[in-house]
């Protein structure tokens, strides 16, 4: 067999972004190395939900069968009023128009964050021999014309790791990132603070809710949606800046019981866990430097209002699978990978970006009572309750956050008449 052009791929960071890049690399035979400051997966509650663009991600890598038998689907989907009893405004039932396209359901899909890690870790180690390192914390990358490598600091002392490439996937905060352009991470940060909860609550028995639920109010906004079929759900609603974790733990029974339907006490649902979050909208200037590349969270952020966040990194991450195996298999030559940067900050700029920043205008408008007559988008689904072409066509429109680089492969073949 032909020598292949590299040997390994460094990966930052065991979170979602960094073990689906891992998972897909080492199916396809790919020497990785994942290294992961931590000491054990991330269990805060995050991301729950991933969209309709990241579901062929999950079939590549092979997981769809375990996250169906062990997670859910949200078919419906609505915005609803802040007044009693929370009046629907307008939404979707991707059932009937998503379960089946083209052989795969790309209905949005649900699996608790920390357990979809743990399946992907499982299978990178336990089937295809994928090394997860942790308690390796990554000080900074280098490179040179014919290695990248990160200086990293081990239980045993500092140690350099050598690679290929070195992938960042180390999040918010990525040091891979900062080691390629320091603070520069140009966007803003939301003067709106956010509190995300796991919460059992009876939203559907009680009162007919959806699946995913958005409530439109200037303060009180909040969503409740499905994460477990046993009926935990993620409550996340909007805070007060600038207080502790302590004060808005002391401040949550007075939210739930302001904002929930039923105006429930705390005997009236169980709550799990808490965890305050800022939103941003940022983006790095570029996804390559050299041998050093960055994904997901260490590439760009959004606001979680819609999931594009975790949608649109699951994205990155299969875009970034096919230039490096189109590389591994020499279909590709590496100035594929200044494409991956090229396409994807366009994606980010032109549909991540602004579509994430309307749905948090939706949901925190200064004008409930009136949304609907501004917003173009909740008249297109209005539309589509009683036209399935046409919904079908509005939800499968998202799909044009994905790019496909394999048409970029030397054997691809060649577009005719612009196609």
């Amino acid at each position: 067999m032909a020598e292949r052009p590299f040997k390994k791929v460094i990966i930052v960071g065991a979170g979602p972004s960094g073990l689906l890049l891992g998972l897909l690399l080492s199916k396809h035979g790919i020497p990785i190395e994942i290294l992961e400051a931590s000491d054990q997966l991330d269990q805060q509650p995050r991301a729950a939900h991933y969209g309709t663009p990241a579901i062929p991600e999950f079939y590549r890598a092979g997981i769809i069968d375990a996250m169906h038998e062990r997670g859910m689907i949200l078919d419906t989907m609505c915005w609803r009023r802040p007044d009693d009893p929370h009046a629907y405004i307008a939404g979707f039932d991707a059932s009937r128009v998503l379960a089946d396209v083209d052989g795969q359901d790309l209905r949005t899909h649900c699996y608790v964050l920390q357990d979809l890690d743990q399946l992907m870790l499982d299978e990178i180690t336990q089937k295809y021999g994928g090394e997860v390192r942790w308690r390796h914390k990554v000080l900074s990358v280098g490179q040179d014309e014919g290695a990248a490598w990160a200086e990293v600091e081990t239980p045993d002392g500092v140690e350099r790791v050598e690679g290929d490439y070195i992938v960042g996937c180390d999040g918010a905060n990525s040091q891979v990132r900062r080691s390629l352009f320091g603070n520069e991470f140009p966007g803003f940060t939301w003067d709106k603070q956010i509190i995300a909860t796991n919460t059992y609550y009876d939203f559907a028995g009680k009162f007919g809710w959806h699946d995913a639920n958005f409530i439109i109010h200037p303060e009180n906004f909040f969503m409740a949606a499905r994460i477990t079929k046993d009926g935990l759900y993620r409550i996340t609603y909007g805070e007060t800046p600038g207080l502790t974790r302590e004060q808005y733990l002391e401040r949550q029974p007075g939210k739930f019981e302001t904002i929930l339907p039923g105006h429930p006490k705390p005997d009236g649902y169980k709550l799990i866990n808490l965890s305050p979050y800022k939103m941003h909208q940022r983006c790095a200037p570029k996804f390559r430097v050299g041998r050093v590349l960055l994904a997901a969270d260490a590439a760009h952020l959004c606001n979680p209002w819609g999931g594009l966040g975790i949608t649109g990194g699951f994205v990155d991450v299969g875009g970034l699978y096919d230039c490096l195996a189109g590389i591994w298999e020499g279909k590709a030559d590496d100035d594929i990978l200044e494409l991956y940067s090229e396409k994807r900050i366009e994606k980010w700029k032109t549909i991540i970006d602004p579509i994430s920043q309307e749905n948090f205008r939706r949901v925190s408008d200064k004008e409930p009572e009136t949304r609907f007559e501004r917003d173009e988008f909740m008249n297109l689904l209005k539309k589509g309750e009683t036209d399935e072409p046409f919904l079908k066509d509005l939800l499968l429109g998202f799909m044009a956050v994905r790019y496909d680089f394999t048409q970029h492969y030397k054997d691809a073949p060649a577009k005719v008449d612009g196609a």
